[in-house]
């Protein structure tokens, strides 16, 4: 018996969260929660100073189409733009009004109307993205600009700008 109240007590110690002396950097703080992941135009900042300049759009799109592109041609078909992993047991294909946005989607995209997505006509439309967003034309968007954008019709330079 007094072995097992040894080890119990061994155990309680050792489980028993420690106090650190001034200066130590051992934190006696639970951790805190991760960080969610940005999402959105954000995910593309990079260097974390809250802005998204046009060169990491660039790197971030370019990316975006390597991933994209699941047989790495070079091109990407409807098929690759459009695939998402399959989910546990669930097998949801697409609404006819998603798949005719994506449809519409893929056309825009497709200048050359080819049949496939080139990195040059990919890139074409997110840089037109970017310059949409983009409403002081200072080189760098964040969400609320973008947000302000999306809000105004294309073309529109009758709403003042922030």
């Amino acid at each position: 018996m007094p072995k097992l109240f040894s080890l119990a007590t061994a155990l309680l110690f050792l489980a028993a969260p420690s106090h650190a002396a001034p200066g130590d950097p051992t934190p006696t703080t639970p951790a805190a929660k991760p960080a969610r992941e940005p999402s959105g135009v954000m995910r593309y900042d990079t260097n974390k100073d809250g802005v998204v300049d046009r060169a990491e759009w660039t790197a971030g799109q370019q990316a975006r189409f390597k991933r994209l592109d699941a047989n790495g041609d070079g091109k990407l078909t409807q098929d690759e733009l459009f695939a998402r992993p399959p989910a546990a047991g669930n097998s949801v294909l697409p609404s006819d009004r998603q798949a005719g946005r994506q449809s519409a989607y893929f056309q825009r995209l497709d200048a050359d109307k080819d049949g496939v997505v080139t990195l040059a006509e990919f890139m074409a439309v997110a840089e037109g993205n970017f310059a949409r967003c983009d409403l002081d034309k200072n080189g760098r968007i964040d969400t609320a600009e973008c947000r302000q954008a999306l809000q105004r019709k294309p073309g529109d330079s009758t709403r003042s700008m922030r």
